[in-house]
């Protein structure tokens, strides 16, 4: 397993060790600048030279936060649709994907090299979605099925050398399993950000403490991560069952508007959350988790935003 080097997760957000990561990067594209998405995949982007362009001017802006802060960054591969049953659905093949998850992984390693002057210490993320629709509970893959499920992907970030993979926007606990063991499977380190509801439960209606205590007990991620939902979401389920586990949540993806997922497209269509009520509402999440060291944003928001979040933490 390849493991983070000192000043990565787990440690206080304290001086320069917390890691900037990017916002929502498929609603930024797509309503910000203008870019095409069906459904909501932005890793067709890798394969041309106008979509590297694109993506590249993307997260320069979080490279700049990075350096102008002194904080290490994460940059987190543009694959959350990059799986098969996502895939077929924009006409890629089992061997088309292989091929776009390693041509993401090389180009956020290009990327790496391109910010590695400006920025201490960078780490290349390949990151996973949910095989089904994040936002519903209704479809839930077995382990043993994520496994087979998510394991090619997770091949191809191992090949390249990503530092580890990041499954976001997860609804199951049995998919959170099936995708920590295939990645343990390929020698690759890992995390799960489970996502929740404007009550702080899963759309399953699990607490995020049981979710989070039952992966750890049958396949152990490295760390946790919440995203897809606003701070104050987050918040409640911290709130509903405060204890240890909370520690285990290494970083934060909150959204920008304070809705609930029946509700959310048409808050960010609308544009609800500046980035100044981000910032503050993410300041009242650490408040509660004081140890988070990955920090971004979600649907809704862009480098205004975690940059507005990360004066706040300055100051």
């Amino acid at each position: 397993m390849r493991a983070m080097d000192h000043g990565g997760v787990g440690h206080p957000l304290i001086g320069s060790d917390a890691f900037v990561t990017d916002g929502g990067i498929e609603t930024d594209l797509m309503l910000r600048r203008g870019v095409d998405l069906p459904h909501f995949a932005a890793f067709p982007l890798v394969e041309t030279a106008a979509g590297r362009s694109t993506l590249r001017e993307y997260y320069s802006g979080y490279a700049a936060i990075a350096a102008a802060t002194g904080r290490p960054l994460m940059l987190e591969s543009p694959t959350w649709r990059a799986n098969p049953d996502w895939g077929l659905l924009l006409g890629y093949a089992v061997d088309d994907l292989a091929r776009v998850n390693s041509r993401a992984i090389e180009f956020m390693t290009d990327l790496r090299r391109e910010h590695a002057d400006s920025i201490g210490r960078i780490r290349v993320s390949g990151t996973v979605g949910p095989r089904h629709d994040g936002y519903s509970a209704e479809q839930a893959p077995t382990s043993d099925d994520a496994f087979d499920y998510h394991r090619p992907q997770l091949a191809a970030f191992a090949a390249g050398h990503a530092d580890l993979a990041t499954a976001y926007t997860i609804t199951h606990v049995e998919e959170a399993v099936g995708i920590v063991r295939a990645a343990r499977a390929e020698h690759l380190a890992v995390a799960v950000s489970f996502t929740v509801d404007s009550d702080g439960r899963l759309l399953s209606g699990r607490s995020l403490a049981d979710a989070i205590g039952e992966v750890d007990e049958l396949a152990a991620p490295d760390h946790f991560l919440v995203n897809c939902a606003h701070p104050r979401h987050i918040r409640a389920a911290i709130g509903a069952e405060p204890g240890a586990w909370t520690r285990r949540i290494a970083g934060t993806r909150a959204n920008a508007a304070d809705a609930g997922h029946a509700d959310l497209d048409e808050a960010v269509e609308r544009g609800d959350g500046t980035p100044e009520s981000f910032a503050s509402a993410q300041a009242e999440l650490l408040a509660d988790l004081p140890h988070l060291s990955i920090l971004g944003g979600c649907c809704g928001t862009d480098e205004r935003h975690v940059a507005a979040m990360m004066r706040t933490i300055e100051t």
